[in-house]
């Protein structure tokens, strides 16, 4: 499992030109079962996204494959989590 962080560089102004083509990146992760759950960091500093079936190589790839990673939008920075134990709503991570 891993959570991605999309922190804006000085480039921020050029989100606006970025965006279509960021939220495709963002739907094709969902509908290919990597993405659980995306968001922005708050307060307007970028976004997240939580991932899991895949390898760390494989997320790096997709997130260099960004739009605003491409365009130098945003750093990303992606940190692996060996999840433990969960709620139990979550144990599909643990598997």
């Amino acid at each position: 499992m891993f959570v991605v962080l999309l922190k804006f560089s000085d480039k921020k102004s050029l989100a606006g030109d970025h965006m279509a083509g960021h939220n495709l990146w963002i739907k094709q992760g969902f509908e290919e079962g990597v993405f659980l759950l995306a968001g922005s960091l708050q307060p307007n500093l970028g976004g997240s996204v939580i991932a899991h079936n895949t390898s760390l190589s494989e997320l790096q790839a997709r997130v260099n494959n960004d739009p605003f990673v491409a365009e130098n939008i945003v750093n990303a920075e992606i940190i692996e989590i060996d999840p433990k134990k969960a709620d139990s709503r979550l144990n599909f991570l643990i598997e």
